[in-house]
């Protein structure tokens, strides 16, 4: 393998989850799907935000419905919205994703000051999105070819920490769910989870 890798960084930076299903039915559906991101390169600039479809299945953004985007570069997250999310296994087919409501940032704050755990917030005037992972696990590093990565045009890499528990917060209130552990890649990893370093790469591109 080449020491530098050959191909366009599409963006880097950090993506972590939180995934929910209903206690009553941890073989179920998902029922509330979360991501945090902060990217510090791409073609669109830099960024952070939370995405959350507290109704993946509801074809209505916010508040109609607990679907938004709450983000500090617009165009950015429209571009991870339409261009990567949409392939996320966990998001595909979601009537949701078309619908989502997107609001400027106007503060946001990171809690990383116990180790054990990872805290998240953003907010647009009063409305507020936090993540929480909490008992944090031992982190895995992988190295995910086009062949098999989410996009199926992409090489990503990644430094992934799952989580015991996690916490998605609309404006304080915690929404209904738990963490399960779940087939990730050759491996398994629990649907709340950190993603460091994480860099996609269109192979073939200059």
């Amino acid at each position: 393998m080449p020491i530098i890798q050959k191909g366009v960084v599409s963006w880097s930076g950090e993506n972590p989850g939180i995934y929910l299903k209903s206690a009553s039915d941890p073989q179920g559906d998902w029922q509330v799907l979360a991501l945090y991101f902060r990217v510090v390169a791409s073609a669109h600039g830099r960024g952070r935000g939370i995405l959350l479809l507290g109704d993946p299945a509801a074809a209505a953004g916010y508040p109609a419905a607990r679907n938004l985007c709450i983000g500090d570069n617009l165009e950015l997250m429209d571009y991870l919205l339409t261009r990567f999310v949409p392939k996320f296994g966990a998001f595909r087919g979601r009537e949701a994703l078309p619908h989502v409501t997107l609001l400027q940032a106007t503060g946001g704050s990171t809690d990383d000051r116990d180790p054990s755990q990872w805290v998240e917030t953003i907010a647009a005037g009063d409305v507020s999105l936090s993540l929480a992972w909490k008992g944090l696990q031992r982190p895995l590093a992988a190295d995910v070819g086009p062949g098999i990565s989410a996009t199926g045009e992409h090489r990503m890499y990644s430094l992934f920490q799952g989580a015991e528990k996690g916490e998605v917060r609309l404006n304080g209130e915690r929404l209904d769910g738990v963490v399960v552990e779940r087939d990730f890649l050759d491996g398994k990893l629990n649907s709340a989870f950190l993603a460091f370093a994480e860099t996609w790469v269109e192979e073939g591109s200059q």
